[in-house]
């Protein structure tokens, strides 16, 4: 079956292009030209990933991707301006996945997509067994891969997938260092760009996720101008 990808962006020029580019590919694309009919339709029919733009009339995408972020853990991709960077770490620590800047490369928007779906893939068959999963304990930390579930302490931490990839490459190897580039290629596979400043923005909004069941949480370390590594238990 076709993976659905949903765009929202109130630019027609700009639907009508990427949603034709993704067809040809064989993606089945549904289009909305603001944010508040996008919610509305994607909170009766999920999509597999979607593609925001950030200003849009009736519901822009911060607010969009706040109330999908409360219900859904689906893939979702900024499309942004390049005078927009407040707006870009913005979106990452909200929970965005990704972020595109515009004008964009119709191929570039497409590989982002598959590396994402890719990842979703993943996890589903490591759910189903397919692939080895189960839990990772570390602690007072447990992740459960088959029901994409994090605990700290007994209490749920609602991750993206991105953040989920993230906690669990620094949870296999405590104590060990990871660069930023190593934590890009578990977050989202080999051969994707995606700016360092993603990673941090991505570490933040976890340790803000964490801190939200634990005021003390401190079990990931920033060793600054090298990356990050889970404390030692």
């Amino acid at each position: 079956m076709p993976h659905t990808i949903a765009l929202v962006d109130d630019d027609r020029n700009i639907l009508t292009s990427l949603s034709m580019t993704l067809e040809q590919e064989g993606f089945t694309v549904r289009t909305y030209t603001d944010g508040e009919s996008a919610l509305q339709g994607l909170m009766g029919k999920p999509a597999d990933l979607a593609v925001l733009d950030i200003k849009m009339p009736r519901m822009d995408g911060m607010e969009l991707l706040q109330r999908l972020r409360a219900r859904s853990a689906m893939p979702v991709i900024f499309l942004t301006s390049k005078d927009e960077e407040v707006d870009e770490l913005m979106g990452l620590r909200l929970g965005a996945d990704d972020y595109i800047r515009k004008p964009f490369s119709q191929r570039l928007v497409l590989e982002r997509i598959r590396a994402l779906l890719r990842r979703n893939e993943n996890l589903r068959a490591e759910a189903s067994g397919a692939v080895p999963g189960g839990l990772l304990v570390r602690g007072d930390l447990t992740l459960d891969e088959t029901k994409h579930t994090c605990l700290w302490k007994g209490k749920q931490v609602q991750l993206t997938v991105t953040e989920f990839l993230l906690v669990k490459a620094l949870a296999l190897r405590p104590g060990i260092v990871k660069n930023r580039d190593q934590l890009i290629d578990a977050a989202y596979g080999e051969n994707i760009y995606v700016d360092d400043r993603t990673i941090d923005s991505h570490v933040k909004r976890v340790r803000k996720k964490f801190r939200e069941v634990d005021d003390d949480f401190q079990q990931i370390e920033t060793l600054y101008g090298i990356g990050y590594r889970y404390k030692e238990v």
